[in-house]
């Protein structure tokens, strides 16, 4: 058996294989709530082969979105909507998966295939937008700057949606610390100018992040979290590596399971070059400093590739999104390119496997 289709345990969840589906934002809610498309959409990679299927950014708050058609769970008809969306991942022997966000100052902002850019103004269906520090991001609206008693709401908001997420089958919770949205913010100094318990030392720019946990861990006990991290923010004076792995050995400790480890997204000005597996040495560092589970995500477009990252120990899964796109089968063709003898193949597909 190859390394890619090695089951992982995650607490009491056990998923099939390492090659899993990246949370992917379709920009086609209604009011926050999923509609045929996301059923179609997820379900097809658990039939596809994937190990894990995590849906894409959900809001924890109608302000926590980045663009008013992105999927929420801050109200119960969002909650079932979900339920048989998750019930046709788990049916098709994957496990569900749900990234829960807060957009912070990159909230309210058009969709990708809108044919516009920037800011959704109130007038057009957008908000204000909120931040650790009333630093806009290049290009948007200026954001408000959080008191506290707003950040205990966003606090609550992610428990809340927790438990809306647990109710609706889900199996597996990740908090989206990473690409420049609100738990990011608070931990990079290029955002986070604060000079209050949340802002200055490492240790109060991840007090957010810390209490997040801490709250969706208590509002769903037993289920395994991952925290996705972008490792750094390609910015001088920006979030880093080290800072990354003294952070997500804090969460671990806490009780998060598994690191999601991506780059960037917080600063317009950042610099990076990508290219295949380009953030793979980062969730290798990770993982080494912090002694923690991670999986790699970034142009990881074959099978042969994926095994190499695993069989390297650089980390103990894989995460993809555009191959998935091209192929909501790749998880079966990456086992027969593996040589892998897996025994979920859909019955209805046994014709044309290879």
């Amino acid at each position: 058996m190859t390394r890619l289709f090695t089951p992982l345990t995650l607490r009491d969840v056990t998923v099939r294989n390492r090659l899993w589906v990246s949370p992917m934002c379709q920009y086609s809610a209604v009011d926050g709530v999923p509609q045929e498309w996301h059923h179609t959409h997820l379900a097809q990679f658990a039939s596809g082969g994937a190990g894990m299927v995590v849906a894409e950014a959900t809001a924890v708050s109608p302000e926590g979105r980045i663009s008013p058609r992105d999927t929420g769970l801050w109200n119960d008809e969002q909650r079932d909507a979900w339920t048989p969306i998750v019930a046709a991942i788990r049916s098709r022997g994957a496990v569900a998966g749900i990234q829960l966000a807060h957009a912070g100052r990159k909230a309210s902002t058009w969709w990708p295939f809108s044919g516009r850019r920037g800011s959704v103004l109130e007038d057009e269906g957008g908000w204000t937008t909120v931040a650790p520090s009333a630093i806009a991001f290049d290009g948007y609206a200026a954001p408000v700057a959080l008191d506290l008693a707003a950040i205990d709401r966003v606090v609550a908001d992610f428990a809340a949606a927790a438990r809306r997420a647990v109710e609706a089958g889900f199996q597996v919770l990740e908090l989206h610390g990473a690409h420049g949205y609100l738990l990011h913010q608070f931990l990079s100094p290029l955002s986070n100018l604060r000079d209050d318990r949340y802002g200055g030392s490492l240790e109060n720019r991840a007090r957010l992040l810390l209490r997040v946990l801490d709250a969706v861990a208590d509002a769903a006990p037993g289920v395994p979290l991952i925290v996705r991290f972008s490792a750094t923010d390609w910015a001088d004076g920006g979030w880093n590596p080290d800072e990354t792995a003294t952070v997500a050995r804090w969460a671990a400790e806490r009780g998060a399971d598994f690191f999601d480890i991506s780059s960037g997204g917080l600063v317009a000005h950042q610099k990076l070059t990508t290219g295949p597996g380009y953030q793979v040495a980062l969730a290798a560092r990770v993982r080494r400093e912090a002694g923690v589970p991670v999986n790699a995500v970034g142009m990881i477009d074959d099978a042969a590739h994926a095994e190499r990252v695993l069989e390297a120990g650089d980390a103990d899964a894989v995460m993809a999104g555009r191959e998935w796109l091209r192929d909501p089968h790749y998880g079966l063709r990456a086992a027969a390119e593996l040589g892998a003898d897996i025994d979920y193949w859909p019955a209805q597909y046994l014709r044309a496997r290879l």
